[in-house]
């Protein structure tokens, strides 16, 4: 199986800055389309960023767009997820998800990934 472990969650003001790490560990991580999703509380899971497989492609939720960025570091098989000017409404579980077959923006927004972190706590105050 593959794992992925998130971390870099916290509390943090409106207006902060925070990046979140995924480590992924089993096969090689350049395979994999990497994205985050998130929970917010009371909420559905929804989709945040994606990045392709070849790292050339990424795309973002319309609500984070400008905000945030997606990067992946094959070497360190770590996807990351900067996350800057936090709003309140961005409190949320954050989970990292890897696939082997998404390789376009269309197909990285739906939630069927094969493999799922646990989730890193994120919440935005005043």
């Amino acid at each position: 199986q593959v794992q992925l472990v998130e971390s870099g969650g916290g509390l943090v003001q409106a207006g902060d800055s925070l990046r979140l790490s995924c480590v992924a560990s089993g096969r090689p991580f350049s395979w994999y389309a990497m994205a985050w999703f998130r929970q917010p509380p009371g909420k559905e899971r929804e989709f945040v960023a994606g990045v392709s497989r070849s790292g050339g492609m990424s795309t973002y939720a319309e609500s984070v767009k400008g905000r945030f960025t997606i990067s992946r570091d094959d070497a360190e098989s770590t996807v990351y997820l900067q996350m800057n000017s936090l709003k309140l409404e961005d409190t949320a579980v954050y989970y990292c998800a890897a696939d082997l077959s998404r390789s376009s923006a269309e197909t990285m927004v739906r939630p069927e990934y094969q493999y799922w972190g646990q989730g890193s706590q994120v919440t935005v105050s005043s």
